[in-house]
């Protein structure tokens, strides 16, 4: 059996030097290969490192989180086309998006970051759809902005994922009637996360993709640690049970979703 963690953030590993230790650990629990997403240039230069180190077994994205967009962010933003041209490419633009939950608690402050956000999720979502790449989407309380900047932007819809997906069955019905997909983690397996379960549901095993989002969102077994790529294999076993299927099977279809999606 094969597992793919489509998402997750190592940096925090590499800082404590333990980066070895964890992929020992995933590769243990049969996580073959890892999308490290970024969310800042900081990030895209360290997972471009760590992709060299570990062909083939680490992939890397670049993209504005939309919490990093910061007074710099058009700087930022500028030389994201340059990372796609050739090299040790991203395999996707993300993640990107909008973050409603984690704003400014004043008016004049809230409406400020919105806008500055929105401006560069646009910008973000015109260059995914000048370049054709797949594109990796943060939305926390902000799911139908989010839809509707995609519907307006001329990204092929094919091409789109939602990661850490909870928007319930509605949401997962959006998505699939536009040909997006979603992804889950940990969450899947809270006791209160009946929305997760059945976006999930929803959607179905044809484009379902699996994550950590390590070091964030540990599995129910283990939830109060780190979280990190080995653990993905509670997730897997999560949905399949959810889904009636073998778990080799649903690891099957998971491993080849992911590969046909980032096109590894």
């Amino acid at each position: 059996m094969m597992l793919i963690d489509s998402h997750c953030h190592l940096e925090s590993f590499v800082r404590a030097n333990m980066l070895d230790e964890v992929l020992g650990r995933a590769a243990a629990a049969s996580v073959v290969s890892m999308i490290c997403v970024g969310t800042e240039p900081e990030d895209w230069d360290l997972y471009r490192e760590l992709v060299t180190s570990h062909p083939g077994r680490l992939h890397y994205t670049v993209g504005l989180h939309p919490c990093n967009v910061g007074d710099g962010w058009r700087d930022a933003l500028a030389g994201i086309s340059g990372w796609f041209a050739g090299g040790v490419a991203p395999v996707a633009l993300g993640e990107i998006g909008l973050d409603y939950f984690h704003l400014p608690r004043e008016a004049g402050a809230l409406e400020f970051v919105k806008s500055r956000q929105l401006e560069a999720f646009r910008e973000q979502l015109g260059l995914a759809a000048r370049l054709g790449v797949p594109v990796v989407i943060h939305s926390r309380d902000a799911f139908g902005d989010c839809v509707r900047e995609i519907d307006a932007s001329g990204v092929d819809w094919g091409r789109v994922v939602f990661h850490c997906f909870g928007k319930g069955a509605g949401g997962a019905g959006e998505l699939n009637r536009r040909g997006g997909r979603a992804s889950f983690t940990g969450n899947l397996t809270y006791p209160k996360a009946e929305n997760v379960r059945e976006a999930m549901l929803a959607q179905g095993v044809e484009r379902l993709m699996l994550e950590t989002d390590s070091p964030y969102l540990s599995p129910q077994a283990v939830r109060g640690q780190r979280n990190e790529p080995a653990y993905l294999r509670y997730v897997a076993e999560a949905a399949a049970s959810l889904l009636g299927l073998p778990l080799e099977e649903l690891a099957a279809r998971t491993v080849e979703n992911t590969r046909q999606f980032f096109s590894l």
